[in-house]
């Protein structure tokens, strides 16, 4: 479900693709388009099929994932705060989806483009700006002409050109954007789309003749919805529906009860000019400027708030952050203020202290993952952070040295962070393949990584019973060996 919005990218790459091979087959004429398409289907080995069909499955796949990526996205309460620009951005891209699916009947001028050309002339004339019927004036027997043809591959071709540039400046606010989904899901999608292609084949229906009523149309109940609307209903029916649609979607971002997180805040006194933060923010909200110290070479660390998403990702990243410092109160470089570092390390302190089982287990889990309370037991201390990616590595070489006997860290599952990069970060933090990383003398037979979202709770039960029995069986002050994590 996170993939949506690059499902649509895929299908809409797939869609260039195909189309720039069907544009250079196509004659760009009234006599001679039909023939160019309809003559797919003569195609050797079912290539023209094969063609054909993945250029027009992939268009019904593009608005399906579009609609379904709009619609995760407002359930997850992503229509708001930091996110209302990706969102404004969005919404009038599926306007450009629509019009670019329409309009591709029309090139093929069978009497389903006929039948779709005029409904869509006589539902545009329903606007009172439009001084004449466009119905009349276009598609008129005596009106159709090669230049007509002209205007249906611009409508066709040149609204791409302008969603491509829509595409591009939606995902301006995001670092490293998924334009691809990932390889499983990318070849499992090309295969359905070809045995679609293959299994139902696309074809055209006889040529348009617009001095008759086409009579048995195969309707694209996808794609061309809105025409059988207007029929059963009326065309100002639906204008009102479109625009109470465009409204509402507009308006959702500046809905009442949304209340942003405080953002991260920078120390300067603290900050050693690292960019760790910047590189690891996964919305582009941390930027480095010169050291007010004046300190040649230093940098310092700066928050745009209109940016920052309050995952805590840049905490997870600071050198600073390490529970080591002798400090009393720990400040670190950059810290979230709702959930700062220092009160993880003294509730961290409270609850080993506290906890009397022979084998205290730490688990640190995240608020958007699998819940916490499901692995309640007097042995077990549970920590739940904003993101697991807030979590610095050396907390669980802390809570080893402060007496636990074991540490589970539950992140989300393998590409389902809330905030896109949490449990990727982690994974590589305690790998030792990113910047902070888990020492290599922490014993990797104390530590426990587990993916696990909503509903995994007994996975990561398992887990814990798994460390459990694991932590019973080793010496309890032991010099540890592996460089590895589970």
């Amino acid at each position: 479900m996170r993939h949506l919005g690059a499902l649509a990218a895929l299908a809409f790459w797939l869609l260039l693709a195909s189309g720039t091979l069907l544009y250079i087959l196509l004659d760009t004429s009234v006599q001679g388009a039909w023939r160019s398409i309809a003559g797919l289907a003569d195609w050797p080995l079912g290539l023209g099929d094969l063609l054909r069909g993945l250029h027009r499955y992939a268009a019904d796949l593009f608005l399906l994932a579009t609609l379904a990526h709009l619609l995760r996205e407002w359930l997850a309460g992503h229509a708001g705060g930091v996110r209302r620009f990706a969102w404004l951005t969005g919404v009038p891209l599926l306007g450009f989806v629509f019009i670019t699916g329409i309009g591709g009947f029309w090139l093929n001028w069978d009497q389903l483009g006929q039948y779709s050309a005029v409904s869509m002339a006589e539902w545009m004339d329903a606007l009172p700006l439009l001084a004449s019927p466009l119905s009349r004036n276009f598609l008129a027997v005596d009106q159709v002409s090669d230049r007509l043809f002209s205007l249906f591959v611009f409508v066709h071709l040149g609204v791409p050109l302008l969603m491509l540039f829509g595409l591009w400046f939606h995902i301006q606010r995001l670092t490293r954007a998924a334009v691809w989904p990932p390889k499983v899901v990318t070849l499992s999608v090309l295969a359905m789309l070809a045995l679609l292609a293959l299994a139902w084949p696309v074809r055209s229906h006889q040529a348009a003749q617009l001095d008759r009523v086409p009579d048995l149309l195969r309707l694209d109940w996808i794609l061309l919805f809105v025409h059988p609307l207007v029929d059963a209903t009326s065309a100002g029916f639906v204008w009102a529906l479109v625009g109470l649609g465009t409204v509402l979607l507009f308006g959702l971002p500046f809905l009442p009860g949304t209340r942003r997180a405080p953002v991260a805040r920078v120390d300067a006194a603290n900050c050693n000019g690292c960019q760790r933060c910047f590189v690891d923010c996964p919305y582009a909200a941390v930027t480095m400027v010169p050291h007010p110290n004046q300190r040649i070479g230093r940098l310092l660390a700066v928050v745009d708030p209109d940016l920052c998403a309050a995952c805590g990702l840049c905490a997870g990243a600071c050198p600073s952050s390490t529970p080591f410092r002798s400090a009393q109160q720990l400040v670190t470089g950059i810290d979230m203020p709702q959930r700062p570092v220092d009160t993880l390390r003294q509730d961290l302190r409270q609850e080993l202290q506290a906890c009397r089982a022979d084998f205290p287990l730490v688990v640190f889990g995240c608020d958007h993952g699998a819940q916490l309370a499901a692995l309640a037991a007097p042995d077990v201390c549970r920590f739940s952070l904003l993101c697991t990616g807030q979590l610095p590595p050396s907390f669980v070489e802390y809570a080893l040295r402060d007496g636990a006997a074991g540490v589970l860290v539950l992140a989300c599952r393998e590409g389902g962070c809330e905030f896109r990069f949490g449990e990727r970060w982690t994974a590589e933090r305690l790998a030792g393949q990113r910047e902070p990383h888990l020492r290599g003398h922490v014993d990797a037979r104390r530590v426990t990584l587990l993916h696990a979202g909503r509903g995994d709770e007994p996975e990561a039960r398992q887990a814990l019973q798994s460390l459990r029995l694991r932590v019973a069986t080793l010496p309890r002050h032991e010099e540890p060996a592996s460089t590895h994590h589970d």
